[in-house]
């Protein structure tokens, strides 16, 4: 078995970035932008800011006439935001400004309304205390320079940088309509198991609802890429192998839940063996999600697999174009284990295939004080669901209540993280230190 951070590592080494872009109108698409990835460095034509202005409601004046204070200056106009100065400041004079307003002339420092009293046309700045007469009064308080955040010709954001509506007013700040972004990688998502039923499906003695269908389609969708539920695969051979190549047609991943432990009707390794895939990993030492299938497939025998089925064929061009090499998913059914999975393995994944920065790949882990007991067996390295939250001196984690069986999904919803307790150690006793996986 490999270990988490093994099999981490080999994933990453097999998914290839998304390579084809597209361009899109900031307005007209603001809500598909969002988790959408830059493919272009966004460039600033701009200086930010454009212009000195002012970070206060005040009065602008030279530092020069506040080396004694108090002092009486004339008011020689009044500068609104989005008003051009139309004097310069000379001194003994001051001119009414507000905040994000332009610096007008002459004057290269603020002084706040709270430390001034206005009479007519002049202000009197104050001295307000023994130690204000002895500062030094330096130009440029509260004046916020022309370029002192960003200049013409800067990238204000990298390549690689998953949209969120702070960069989106950054790239509408910059005057930039239009974004290059990379495409949204397609995932393909398949239940195996004669057990599953449709959630608006009578269930007959023995069969579950496919909520892994329903639950994978939404972490998917929450990473940016484009979920294709392709529905329940019964356990035959050869509907399984037929889904399969279906959906490595239709897609640049596939994850399916299900047929990848070691019973009879577990036939996913084989048929992806026969499908003309690679599997580099079987089983990775964690709990619950031991079995999982890590494989990949180009293209060419995708095509070769999938030739006796032109309705197929047919489905996979109309989605357009997918990688030359997809790597598949294989989960474990049970729908704990299929979903901490995805969280610690495919989610990873996905964030390389989608174009990101190298730096958001991996998944998210905080240090947390534990506030409940963790326990587990040793052997593999145990993921515990719960509630990660953020306390006086820092975060703090408590386990969710109640079996944490891998087929619970009661005790499961609500959670915002992963407790993990390493390989080789079996408790973490509360007020210890423990290593979480963020997923909310």
């Amino acid at each position: 078995m490999f270990t988490a951070a093994e099999a981490e590592r080999l994933i990453f080494t097999l998914v290839t970035s998304v390579q084809e872009t597209e361009m899109l109108e900031l307005m007209g698409a603001k809500h598909d932008l969002m988790a959408r990835v830059l493919a272009a460095p966004v460039r600033s034509k701009l200086d930010f800011p454009h212009w000195d202005n002012s970070a206060m409601d005040g009065y602008a004046v030279r530092a020069a006439d506040m080396k004694q204070l108090p002092v009486t200056l004339e008011i020689i106009e009044e500068i609104p935001a989005g008003k051009r100065p139309q004097k310069t400041v000379n001194s003994g004079q001051a001119a009414r400004i507000f905040t994000g307003a332009m610096m007008p002339e002459g004057a290269d420092t603020v002084v706040m309304q709270e430390e001034t009293t206005c009479d007519g046309n002049e202000v009197k700045l104050l001295n307000r205390t023994e130690k204000r007469v002895e500062q030094k009064i330096e130009p440029g308080t509260f004046v916020r320079k022309r370029g002192s955040f960003s200049k013409v010709g800067d990238i204000l954001l990298p390549a690689g940088r998953s949209l969120t509506p702070a960069e989106i007013a950054l790239i509408a700040a910059a005057q930039q309509t239009q974004v290059r972004v990379y495409r949204r990688p397609k995932v393909a998502i398949l239940s195996t198991g004669n057990e599953l039923a449709q959630a608006n499906e009578p269930l007959n003695p023995g069969q579950i609802v496919d909520s892994n269908q329903y639950a994978l389609s939404a972490l998917v969708a929450q990473t940016g890429a484009i979920p294709i539920p392709l529905g329940i695969v019964k356990d035959d051979r050869e509907a399984v192998k037929a889904a399969i190549a279906s959906a490595l047609s239709q897609a640049d991943m596939v994850i399916s839940t299900g047929g990848v432990s070691v019973g009879d009707y577990d036939y996913v390794d084989d048929i992806l063996a026969e499908l003309g895939a690679t599997l580099h990993i079987r089983s990775v030492a964690v709990k619950p999600g031991k079995p999982l299938t890590v494989a990949t497939i180009d293209s060419a025998n995708a095509d070769s697999a999938n030739a006796d089925s032109a309705k197929d064929s047919a489905n996979g061009s109309a989605n357009g174009s997918v990688q030359s090499r997809q790597v598949y998913f294989g989960l474990p059914g049970n729908p704990a284990s299929a979903m901490v999975g995805f969280w610690r393995f495919v989610a990873p994944a996905i964030a390389k295939l989608s174009g990101r920065l190298e730096s958001d790949w991996g998944p998210t882990l905080v240090w947390a004080e534990a506030t409940s007991e963790l326990n587990a067996g040793g052997r593999r390295e145990t993921y515990l669901w719960g509630q990660l939250q953020a306390g006086k001196d820092g975060y703090q984690f408590g386990r969710a209540a109640g079996s944490h069986s891998s087929g619970n999904l009661v005790n499961l919803a609500n959670t915002s993280g992963l407790g993990i307790v390493p390989q080789g150690e079996t408790s973490i006793a509360i007020g210890q230190r423990v290593r979480v996986l963020a997923i909310r």
